[in-house]
């Protein structure tokens, strides 16, 4: 069935933003009965909501910084998160909050006591639980729209392409080095950008890095010289740190799919929260 202007307007109520400026805004619940009653996607929903001059409710405090044509871009997107611990975790869950409209969470792994520091999807009943079908189900709850798919694998040099073709974006959240240059060359061959950070204590930092980029070599090394884990192996990991982190990852997403603002491509945000210092290297 097509969802088609009139209903659209029909279902619209006339509202203000907070600068009253007005706008027609289409409800979470009328969005949720017209997919039910149409079996059209939330997200279809949404974006023809957009495309027909109406702000879907939930997106109503994106609008005074996206246009309708932005928001309806993050709807159409696809990222892939790989890692779903700390990084992950927060990064599932602000673009599911943000309205990207596809997401790829991958991760093998499951819920351990000491992830419940800083691992935003970790509970004490989640304990047990793959990272990656708890994500998929937090994204549910938080945004019914997104169509969040969880593959319940670790990514390897066999798998990444077919794990991660499609994505417009891919966000490295991993804590382990050598399979961040796996999902670099995996991003390489089909032709996405990937977005790496990493955390260990109250430090981090954060790169964009584009296909034809030097990349992770810049920041690490040759990755047959490295060990297996970072200095998060010394100095743990702090949940505010993490936070931090995944929000600028968050926010290197945004910028490329909407291809606005200015990108920490060929540059490396390093952060010391410890000693409130953010400092941004070229990397050329």
């Amino acid at each position: 069935m097509k969802i088609t202007p009139p209903e659209l307007e029909r279902l619209s109520e006339a509202k203000t933003f907070p600068d009253k400026t007005p706008y027609k805004s289409l409800s979470v619940a009328n969005v949720l009965s017209l997919s039910s009653r149409s079996a059209v996607s939330g997200r279809e929903i949404e974006i023809a909501a957009l495309e027909n001059g109406i702000v879907p409710e939930r997106y109503a405090r994106n609008m005074r910084s996206f246009s309708l044509a932005d928001q309806a871009a993050l709807l159409g997107a696809r990222v892939g998160v790989v890692g779903l611990g700390g990084l992950g975790g927060t990064v599932a869950e602000v673009l599911g909050r943000m309205g990207v409209g596809r997401l790829t969470l991958v991760d093998g792994d499951r819920f351990e006591d000491s992830n419940l520091n800083r691992q935003l999807l970790s509970t004490v009943e989640g304990i047990g639980q793959l990272k990656s079908e708890e994500a998929r189900a937090r994204v549910g709850r938080i945004n019914p729209s997104v169509d969040a798919t969880a593959l319940t694998e670790f990514v390897t040099a066999e798998n990444a392409e077919a794990v991660l073709e499609g994505c417009n974006v891919v966000v490295d959240c991993l804590d382990n080095l050598r399979t961040r240059f796996v999902v670099e060359d995996a991003c390489r061959r089909i032709g996405c950008p990937l977005v790496s950070a990493a955390v260990a204590g109250a430090s981090g930092h954060v790169t964009t890095i584009f296909p034809d980029d030097a990349g992770l070599r810049l920041i690490y090394g040759e990755p047959g010289q490295l060990p297996l884990k970072g200095a998060e192996t010394s100095l743990g990991t702090l949940p505010h740190a993490v936070v931090f982190l995944a929000t600028l990852e968050c926010a290197e997403v945004v910028k490329v799919i909407l291809k606005k603002g200015s990108l920490l491509r060929h540059k490396l945000l390093v952060a010391d929260l410890m000693d409130g210092i953010v400092d941004v290297m070229n990397l050329r």
